[in-house]
């Protein structure tokens, strides 16, 4: 039996004004090496960020491959493991039938988790846990290099 390596992603994004300027922060960490990534938008939303910083973590990646993705964000968390199969049947609409809101977003994470092996975990934000605390550190720079 073969054990499968796992890259682990921590993900989070930050917004000064909702909307406002925006960054985005991944920590990615694959047998013990650390790779750090982020950027910023003018003029965003919070769920936008998550959003990206999710999307941009998944880019980064050179082949497939099995990846852990940590997110503290729940519109994140249930909008891929819930809601996202519903919108399509539904033709991007919402339970109440109104549009989808980041679709453009939305449909980039879905095809670029389809290429990979992906385990979805929602983390509790600022509570101390260590990868998500350097995320929120790499969002917060992708504020400030605006």
């Amino acid at each position: 039996m073969t054990s499968i390596d796992w890259v682990n992603a921590y993900t989070d994004g930050a917004c000064k004004g909702n909307p406002g300027p925006g960054g985005w922060g991944v920590l990615l960490v694959y047998k013990g090496q650390r790779k750090e990534l982020y950027g910023g938008e003018g003029n965003t939303t919070n769920n936008r960020m998550e959003l990206r910083a999710v999307i941009e973590a998944l880019k980064s990646l050179k082949r497939p491959a099995h990846i852990h993705i940590h997110t503290d964000s729940q519109y994140v968390h249930k909008g891929i493991s819930e809601w996202l199969a519903g919108w399509k049947r539904k033709g991007w609409k919402t339970a109440d039938g109104k549009p989808v809101k980041n679709q453009d977003l939305w449909l980039v994470l879905d095809e670029l988790s389809s290429q990979h092996q992906v385990k979805w975990e929602w983390v509790k934000g600022h509570a101390g846990h260590p990868g998500n605390e350097e995320a929120d550190r790499l969002a917060n720079q992708g504020v400030a290099s605006l």
